[in-house]
């Protein structure tokens, strides 16, 4: 586990398979590893819920693929963190 400030209100939490984006206190993105059939690739995806415009702007400058994100109900990432609490 590595936890990584990137600016203010802003934090990376590094876990085994996983990036983690906390806006303020609050996982709102990730970039996870995922195995399917053709081996092992790595999808980003962000929060489908609506947070503020500042949260908005941390996930936007994030982006660790540079493309488009999946979307993810909010209660997918408070369970990445669970075990990690």
């Amino acid at each position: 586990m590595n936890l990584n400030p990137i600016k203010a209100n802003m934090t990376e939490l590094e876990i085994d398979g996983a990036r983690i984006l906390f806006s303020y206190r609050t996982p709102v993105a990730a970039l996870v590893r995922e195995e399917t059939t053709e081996g092992i690739s790595w999808h980003q995806y962000r929060t489908e819920k609506n947070w503020s415009r500042t949260t908005s702007r941390h996930i936007n400058a994030w982006n660790p693929l540079g493309g488009a994100y999946g979307l993810k109900s909010q209660e997918y990432f408070d369970g990445l963190i669970a075990e990690v609490k």
